[in-house]
């Protein structure tokens, strides 16, 4: 009977072999007897095998046969035998597999493995490999319900050099779970601030000072902590008329949900954004239980995230562990405001969110959400962060965006004043900050007065930055 967690890290193949991780000392692929057919009890997934390791939910194996060690030699195409027929074996008897990966995949030789958990195979398929021949694709999915991942990064990034840490307090004045505030120093290179550039429902929130030029017991701007927005009082919006759906909502028709949506959910079961619209609608006053998973942004941030001190953007926002591509980050919380009030806000626009002007919309999940277009619908109406917001105030801007702006309706029905929800653009790894494109036009920002303001550099650091602000 296989396990849900062992030991998290082992540093040689032979180790995975006596913990019962994995019996083969060499193979990716380790397999067992079900009902008379092997089946695969355990592969390593690494790179050298051309596995897509960029998810831990969803992991695309490739392995056994037409290899060659003579590179004179095209390799042979692979067989349905071996591994790969046990791979086959478990996806129709569905037995779970634990999977290992390999916590550096940049070098011949792991200095460490990692188990992740354990997954079904869901599904496979013989594409033409990047040498020409045949090979077998498989993708599995992993088992909810299982501890979190142990991720590389958080083990890395704790090894990074830091100054004292000190607890500043708890910034959400008790209306979240305690949120402290560390001092520390973030000392990485580019490269590893920016991952994923070309070459280089409670909510928890732990802040964090990080800067290298700073006082020991800086804390975060004051600001009251809200949850929800912030309406003025001439605002009565008029609640939706929910769906019927006693059971959760389905992909059809027959629920009012999925139609508003163009006819499916916008998430997928695990809570992804799987599709990127000037609207989404989740339900709201509806016959569907709080379970259903078309209320994503209405169960609260799911990621531990932290607040820290950059080096020259002030306060910025990273969370302490993975976040899947579509993954929800929270909303942007604040006082609603008429444009024409925010305008005589403009010396103090720093936590101004423009409803009409800053969104991103046709965005595409399946290729990452890199073809985002922004859409100028002038609504009317701000967002004013500054004096109640959340923790969305603290995300800063930046050229290169891993997070994107999504107008979501559930308690109403006015496209004039949507929620403003984040969602994660890509893959984001633990402590990498998380950004957002402000969608600024250079030469065309005001000050109260109508003049134009003078130019501010951006110090976003991604190699795609304009070098400008506004």
């Amino acid at each position: 009977m296989l396990i849900q967690r062992k030991k998290d890290l082992a540093t040689e193949w032979m180790e995975l072999s006596i913990l019962g991780l994995h019996r083969q000392t060499q193979s990716g692929i380790s397999c067992s007897k079900h009902g008379g057919k092997n089946v695969a009890a355990s592969i390593v997934a690494s790179e050298d095998h051309t596995d897509d390791l960029d998810d831990s939910i969803v992991l695309v194996y490739t392995d056994q046969g037409g290899s060659t060690t003579n590179s004179d030699k095209k390799p042979e195409d692979q067989k349905l035998e071996g591994g790969n027929l046990a791979l086959t074996n478990s996806m129709v008897l569905k037995t779970p597999i634990r999977v290992i990966r390999g916590c550096d995949p940049y070098k011949r030789r792991f200095k460490k493995f990692v188990y992740i958990g354990l997954y079904l195979v869901k599904s496979y398929k013989q594409v033409t490999g990047p040498h020409g021949n045949l090979i077998y694709k498989f993708w599995l999915e992993r088992i909810p319900g299982q501890p979190e991942v142990v991720c590389k990064e958080i083990k890395r990034t704790r090894q990074l050099k830091t100054k004292k840490s000190v607890d500043l307090g708890d910034v959400s004045q008790g209306k979240v779970i305690p949120t402290s505030a560390v001092d520390t120093i973030d000392e990485r290179p580019e490269a590893e601030r920016f991952p994923n550039q070309p070459e280089a429902a409670q909510e928890e929130v732990k802040l964090t000072n990080k800067s290298n030029v700073h006082k020991d017991d800086e804390k975060p701007p004051s600001f009251k902590y809200a949850n929800n927005l912030l309406y003025p009082d001439w605002c009565h919006s008029t609640p939706p008329k929910g769906c019927d759906c006693i059971d959760g909502c389905s992909d059809s028709n027959t629920c009012s949900c999925a139609v508003k949506n163009g006819g499916e959910i916008p998430y997928s079961s695990n809570g992804t954004a799987v599709d990127g619209k000037l609207f989404l609608y989740e339900c709201g006053p509806c016959k569907c239980p709080p379970s259903c998973h078309n209320r994503v942004s209405q169960y609260g941030l799911k990621f531990k995230l932290e607040n820290f001190k950059t080096k020259l953007r002030g306060w910025g926002l990273r969370s302490r562990e993975c976040i899947p591509l579509g993954g929800f980050i929270c909303e942007y919380i604040g006082e609603l405001l008429m444009d024409e009030k925010a305008e005589k806000r403009a010396g103090y626009d720093d936590y101004l969110f423009d409803i009409g002007k800053n969104h991103d919309s046709n965005t595409n999940i399946d290729e990452g959400l890199n073809n985002c277009e922004h859409v100028d619908d002038d609504s009317g109406f701000t967002i004013d962060a500054a004096e109640y917001g959340n923790v969305g105030r603290f995300i800063n801007h930046s050229c290169s965006p891993n997070i994107y702006a999504q107008k979501i309706l559930y308690d109403h029905e006015d496209e004039s004043i949507p929620h403003i929800m984040f969602f994660a653009a890509e893959k984001i790894q633990p402590f990498e900050e998380l950004t957002y494109d402000y969608h600024y036009v250079i030469d065309q920002v005001h000050d109260a007065n109508g003049n134009t303001k003078k130019k501010k550099n951006c110090f976003c650091g991604s190699r795609q930055c304009t070098g400008r602000f506004y």
